[in-house]
């Protein structure tokens, strides 16, 4: 009896492990083609860009469950919107005040899928030490093989629309547009 319950069990191990696996795959964001960017009105009269140059984090997507979280920190000192003086002057107490808040952070874990493509995450950013709840719209995913490199990789452009206030950011508003539309080119290889 013994003998025949241990050739069962190996016999549904080797049957189990045959099955294709839909496991959890994990990504690490490729930080030289990842780049957070914002659109914010200025005085009415032109759309002011800028953005973040040193961003980390990490992707975990399972498209069989249909399920994946997202884990992005940004740091706010790598602002970058072409000029010296308006960047010092985000950096400032007045808009980012890096030296007491470094990072701005964006942590998802609800994610919606259309048949076997994220479309959008729900979760939390955090800016100037409050964190709320947002929704990004995920657009142009696709995962493959990079053509240089070899390994796989996933990509796609994120993008949301904030209230700065309402995360303690009031410098100027209106006239700074109090809107943020945020827009973030991400890459991610598989590790």
């Amino acid at each position: 009896m013994k003998k025949s319950i241990a050739v069962i069990s190996l016999s549904l191990g080797a049957a189990l492990s045959a099955l294709p696996a839909f496991a959890q795959e994990n990504f690490v964001i490729d930080s030289s083609h990842t780049f957070p960017s914002f659109e914010v009105s200025h005085l009415g009269f032109s759309i002011h860009r800028g953005r973040f140059n040193k961003t980390e984090g990490k992707v975990t997507l399972n498209t069989a469950a249909k399920s994946g979280s997202v884990e992005i920190t940004i740091d706010a000192n790598s602002i970058d919107t072409g000029g010296d003086k308006m960047d010092g002057h985000l950096r400032n107490e007045d808009f980012f005040n890096v030296a007491k808040f470094p990072t701005l952070a964006f942590k998802g874990s609800k994610m919606k899928f259309e048949g076997d493509k994220p479309v959008a995450i729900e979760g939390d950013f955090t800016m100037l030490g409050v964190t709320k709840p947002i929704t990004l719209a995920i657009n142009n995913f696709k995962c493959g093989t990079h053509p240089f490199n070899k390994k796989a990789v996933c990509g796609a452009e994120v993008a949301g629309t904030i209230k700065r206030s309402e995360w303690g950011m009031k410098y100027g508003v209106p006239g700074i547009g109090d809107d943020v539309k945020l827009l973030i080119q991400v890459e991610a290889f598989k590790s």
